[in-house]
């Protein structure tokens, strides 16, 4: 399947979002991150900030291809600086799951050529205290580790969790 036939339209009512805070900015940097490293298993782009207004935005949505099977995958990006509320793929809660579940049913009815496909929903976190602080051990002249723009998220490895939940009432 060539990737011209399996792109949403960006179109289609559905502005890009408009990055102005260094959080944002950050955040668009782990999301693109995010979108090599699942390209690079194999993976096919779809969409990238697909929002629905009102309802909610869809960080990523691929295609993952096999020989006799295709899944539709609505993957969030996440990112936590500091582990003291948890690690950032628990950030993902169930009022959260909820409202990416509602946003890709939204995704399907707008672009029913996807419909057909099995779905999953996957969680790709960033744990950035941890490998900032293998940074600053690394970079003695680094005196604010958390300031994370002075190093490119290469820096930071993505941890995938495939299946990390379940649309029940879909």
């Amino acid at each position: 399947m060539r990737r011209a036939n399996v792109m949403a339209r960006a179109t289609n009512g559905h502005r890009p979002l408009a990055l102005t805070s260094p959080k944002q900015r950050q955040g668009s940097l782990f999301e693109q991150q995010a979108c090599q490293f699942l390209q690079r298993q194999g993976l096919v782009l779809i969409a990238q900030n697909w929002q629905q207004p009102k309802i909610g935005e869809l960080d990523l949505v691929m295609l993952e291809i096999g020989q006799t099977w295709s899944t539709l995958v609505f993957i969030e990006v996440r990112q936590r600086l500091r582990s003291s509320f948890g690690d950032a793929a628990l950030s993902v809660t169930k009022a959260k799951q909820r409202k990416i579940i509602k946003t890709a049913k939204y995704f399907l009815q707008q672009h029913s050529e996807y419909a057909h496909f099995e779905c999953r929903f996957d969680v790709i976190a960033y744990n950035i205290e941890r490998a900032t602080s293998n940074i600053a051990n690394n970079d003695k002249n680094n005196n604010d580790k958390n300031n994370i723009a002075e190093h490119s998220t290469a820096s930071y490895q993505p941890e995938w969790l495939s299946g990390a939940f379940m649309a029940t009432a879909w």
